[in-house]
């Protein structure tokens, strides 16, 4: 390979840096001698954090200032946590590597008590997710949820500030910043079904860039990618951001793919669950699937009063 230079965009928050640093390690243990430089960037997402997400743009502003990055000639690819990726990636792009997956369950996070199921009527419970916090109302109609937005040493701080009786964090960034024994107890997808592709990490390199493409393409995870791809079936289809109330969650056991989709109201108060399994070569088909089965029960309905 000629390349033997190749520079990540990423965001400078710490998970940010800790993910960009781990591809950037997985590459040098695959290409010895090859040179990884990081090349911190600065989105609108990371600067506003006094407003929800949805409002200012959603998590494709995180996405979009390291593809600019890279078009300008700043940096070769980019590292994304899957769950902010959009649901179509622009032309000029391609992202042909999602790396195994780590943790995709939500973690509930309190210093009083145990599970969502011990919290006292009214508690404050904060995330930045509606998907989240639709089905924390759907259990708990009881609760203030309220937005909780910034890194996660800021979210943590908040907590412990008193600002909040609980929180829900993804398991996965606390377990990578070497944050696990935070996590009161991890969530499972039966009691929150996690976001289109949490937990996991892809890289994106500029389209027709083979080289690039090819130095990257051993840290693809086949069967997260598989996983990942039938979740993000489901969100192209219903059109999803983080604008939506929306959940596609993939398992594999040999061939098979189990999917469970999941769109709600911003209250919890309507629900539509669906899943199925099929061969894991047929998992975006089974995402449309699924998808069109919600709009057949009026997720348009739902989504259209979100946006």
């Amino acid at each position: 390979m000629s390349i033997d230079h190749l520079r990540i965009a990423t965001r400078r928050s710490p998970l940010a840096l800790w993910q960009a640093e781990h591809v950037a390690e997985r590459l040098r243990q695959h290409h010895p001698g090859l040179h990884v430089e990081l090349v911190g960037m600065s989105t609108r997402g990371d600067e506003i954090t006094d407003r929800p997400l949805m409002a200012v743009g959603g998590k494709a502003l995180f996405v979009k200032a390291l593809e600019e990055g890279m078009l300008e000639g700043r940096a070769d690819i980019a590292v994304h946590s899957m769950k902010d990726v959009p649901a179509v990636v622009p032309d000029a792009f391609r992202l042909p590597v999602i790396l195994d997956r780590d943790d995709p369950c939500d973690a509930f996070i309190s210093t009083h008590y145990a599970d969502v199921s011990e919290l006292p009527a009214g508690a404050r419970v904060g995330t930045a997710s509606l998907r989240r916090e639709c089905q924390l109302r759907e259990r708990r109609p009881d609760l203030q949820i309220e937005s909780l937005r910034g890194n996660v040493q800021t979210r943590l701080g908040r907590l412990e500030s008193g600002d909040f009786d609980a929180i829900v964090l993804a398991a996965s960034g606390l377990r990578r910043l070497g944050m696990a024994e935070r996590i009161t107890r991890i969530m499972p997808p039966a009691d929150s079904l996690p976001a289109v592709g949490q937990g996991a990490l892809g890289i994106e390199c500029r389209a027709g860039d083979a080289e690039v493409e090819a130095l990257i393409t051993a840290l693809d995870d086949r069967d997260t990618h598989d996983r990942v791809a039938a979740e993000r079936a489901v969100n192209t289809r219903l059109e999803g951001s983080c604008h939506v109330p929306l959940a596609a969650y993939a398992e594999l056991a040999g061939d098979s793919l189990w999917l469970r989709a999941l769109v709600s109201s911003r209250d919890g108060q309507r629900v539509l669950r669906a899943e199925g399994r099929a061969p894991r070569a047929e998992g975006p088909a089974l995402g449309l699937s699924l998808a069109e089965d919600l709009l057949a029960r009026g997720a348009g309905e739902i989504l259209a009063e979100v946006h």
